[in-house]
C-alpha cells in the first residue's frame, strides 16, 4: 500500500488482515460552473436573491476562506475567485460603489499579493488591491473589531468591524471537509483572539467527538452560539461551494487509485516519482510537491442563510467523503502529507504533523473514532525540526520551552497560552510580516487533544525519535517495530485499519 510520509511516500506492507479504508470515488462535476453559481445567487436559500439585496450607495463587505483551504491550492481559476466576480458583477450592475474584499484569516498567517492574487484572479485583485480594497484581516488592530455581545455562555463575540458595519457581508467559502463553513466561517475566519479563545481552549477540543460532526462538536456549538447572534446583528448572505476528491493533477494520477487498479503506466510513473524523491535534494522536493494544484471539480454550491445553506453543503460532502466502516480497531495507521492547513508554502515541522494526524486525520469519523479506546495510533511522517523562523516564529518557542516542560494541553495552555497570545514581537510579526499569531501553536497543540484522551499510545515509523519524545510519543523504524512496541497496549495479534488517505475520507463508524 501506499503511505504518505510528508515529502515522498513509501510503499508498505500491511500485516495480513488489515482493514483498508479507501476514500471514495470523485463525484462528478457540475456541467457548468458559471450556470451554477448564477443560479445559487439568483435562488438562494431562505433569502432574497443577491440582486435584490444590492442597492446603491451600501456598504457591501466580500469575505473568503483563506489559503488553508483548499488543499491542495486549486488550479486556476480558484472558485472563489470566479464566486466573487459574480457577486461583484451584480454589485456594479445595482450601482455599489462601496466594496471591500477581505481575506477571513482570522490568527493564520498574512497572505501574499501572489497567494491573494491566485485565489480572486487576476481581475479583481487588479482593481482592488493596489486601492486597499482587498486586505487581509488583522486581528489585532483594534480599531478595527467590533464587539457585538456575548452569548448565553458568557462567549465574546468580537469580529471585524468592516463587516459587522456592513449593510451585506457575502462570504464566500469552500467546503473542502465537513469542518469547513456554517458559522464557522464569519465568526472564526473573521474573529479576534477574545472570541476564539473560548472553543479553541484544550477542554473544548478534548470534547469535540469529532470536529467533521458540528452537531457533535463543542468547538462547533460555540461557534454556531456566536454565529447566530452574528446572524442577527449582521446581514450575512452565505455563499458554500463543495469540491470533489481529484486532489492528484495527471502527474500523480497513480495516488487516485487503489494499488490493485494501477495499470503498467501507472506503475511506471510511481518508480519513476520514487527514484526521482529519493535523489531530490529536500528544497527540490518541497518544490515538486508544493507545486502541485489540484484539479478540483465543483460538486455544488449553495447561498443564502447560513445554517440553511451548510445543511445543504453537508449532505454534498458526505456524499462524497463518508465510507462506512464497521466497528473499531486496536490499532488505527495513517500516513501524513507533505500539506496541511498551516503550511501551505511553508514547511509541515513537528506540531503540524501531529495536529494533521491525531486532530484532522484521526477526527475524519462519524459515530465514534476508528480505533478504540485505549488503542494506539501509528503515523508516518519524518518529523523533520526544520521550522519556518517566517512563518512559524512562535513555534519554535514552544516547541523548545513549553514541550519541554509539559506536553498536556490543558496545562500548558494553562501557564503559557497568555504569554504567548499577548507578546509583542509575536503580534508585530503577525500583523507587519507573514507570521502566524503567537498563539496559533497552541492551537495545534489542543486540535489534538481529543486524540491524546482517548489512544494509549501514539507511535511514528521513520520519525525523528527527538522530536517524538519532545512531544510525549515515541519512534519506530518501521511498522513491524511501531506493532511489537504497542503489543503493550493492544496485544501481539492487534485488528488494524489503515486510513489510506489522501484524498479525503470521512469514516461512519457504527
Amino acid at each position: 500500500m501506499v503511505v504518505h510520509e510528508g515529502l515522498g511516500f513509501r510503499l508498505e506492507n500491511f500485516p495480513l488482515g488489515t482493514r483498508v479504508v479507501y476514500p471514495p470515488e470523485s463525484l462528478p462535476a457540475v456541467p457548468d460552473v458559471d450556470d451554477a453559481i448564477d443560479h445559487a445567487l439568483r435562488h438562494p436559500v431562505d433569502s432574497e436573491p443577491l440582486p435584490a439585496l444590492l442597492r446603491p450607495g451600501m456598504r457591501l463587505t466580500i469575505a473568503f476562506d483563506d489559503i488553508s483551504l483548499p488543499l491542495p491550492s486549486m488550479k486556476s481559476p480558484d472558485i472563489r475567485g470566479r464566486v466573487i466576480e459574480a457577486v461583484l458583477t451584480m454589485a456594479a450592475e445595482a450601482g455599489v460603489d462601496d466594496v471591500k474584499i477581505i481575506a477571513a484569516n482570522a490568527l493564520h498567517r498574512r497572505m501574499t499579493a501572489a497567494e491573494l492574487k491566485h485565489i480572486v484572479g487576476e481581475r479583481v485583485f487588479r482593481s482592488f488591491y493596489p486601492q486597499g480594497d482587498l486586505y487581509n484581516f488583522d486581528a489585532e488592530d483594534r480599531d478595527e473589531l467590533a464587539h457585538l455581545g456575548t452569548t448565553d455562555k458568557g462567549e465574546d463575540i468580537e469580529i471585524s468591524k468592516r463587516a459587522a458595519e456592513s449593510d451585506l457581508l457575502v462570504y464566500v467559502n469552500v467546503n473542502l471537509v465537513a469542518m469547513d463553513g456554517g458559522h464557522k466561517s464569519v465568526g472564526i475566519g473573521l474573529a479576534s483572539y477574545k472570541s476564539l479563545r473560548h472553543h479553541h481552549n484544550a477542554k473544548t477540543m478534548v470534547h469535540s467527538r469529532s470536529f467533521m460532526d458540528h452537531k457533535h462538536s463543542a468547538m462547533h456549538h460555540s461557534a454556531w452560539r456566536m454565529g447566530r447572534i452574528i446572524k442577527d446583528t449582521v446581514q450575512v448572505f452565505q455563499i458554500e461551494t463543495t469540491l470533489n476528491n481529484d486532489v492528484f493533477p495527471s502527474s500523480l494520477a497513480f495516488l487516485q487509485k487503489r494499488e490493485w487498479e494501477w495499470s503498467v503506466r501507472d506503475q511506471a510513473s510511481m518508480l519513476a516519482v520514487r527514484r526521482g524523491l529519493a535523489m531530490a535534494p529536500q528544497k527540490a522536493r518541497h518544490k515538486l510537491f508544493h507545486d502541485v494544484r489540484s484539479v478540483y471539480g465543483l460538486t455544488g454550491i449553495n447561498a443564502g442563510e447560513v445554517e440553511a445553506v451548510h445543511e445543504r453543503t453537508l449532505e454534498k460532502v458526505h456524499a462524497q467523503h463518508s465510507v462506512e466502516v464497521n466497528g473499531q480497531s486496536d490499532v488505527m495507521v495513517m500516513g501524513v502529507p507533505y500539506l496541511g492547513p498551516y503550511n501551505v508554502n511553508s514547511s509541515m515541522n513537528p506540531i503540524l504533523a501531529a495536529c494533521m494526524g491525531l486532530g484532522y486525520y484521526f477526527n475524519s469519523y462519524r459515530g465514534q473514532p476508528v480505533v478504540r479506546k485505549g488503542g494506539a495510533v501509528i503515523l508516518y511522517h519524518p518529523l523533520d525540526e526544520g521550522f519556518n523562523q517566517l512563518h512559524h516564529p512562535s513555534y519554535v518557542d514552544f516547541y523548545e520551552e513549553v514541550l519541554a516542560e509539559s506536553t498536556d494541553p490543558a496545562v500548558v495552555g494553562e501557564k503559557y497560552e497568555q504569554q504567548f497570545a499577548q507578546d509583542p514581537w509575536y503580534i508585530h510579526l503577525y500583523r507587519t510580516s507573514h507570521a502566524y499569531h503567537g498563539v496559533h501553536p497552541f492551537y495545534m497543540w489542543y486540535w489534538i487533544a481529543h486524540a491524546l484522551d482517548h489512544v494509549g499510545e501514539v507511535i511514528w515509523v521513520g520519525g525523528n525519535r527527538k522530536a517524538a519524545a519532545r512531544m510525549g510519543f515515541r519512534a519506530a523504524t518501521t511498522l513491524q517495530d511501531a506493532l511489537e512496541m504497542a503489543s503493550g497496549t493492544v496485544g501481539s495479534a492487534p485488528s488494524i485499519t489503515y486510513l489510506h488517505n489522501p484524498p479525503h475520507l470521512l469514516a461512519d463508524v457504527r
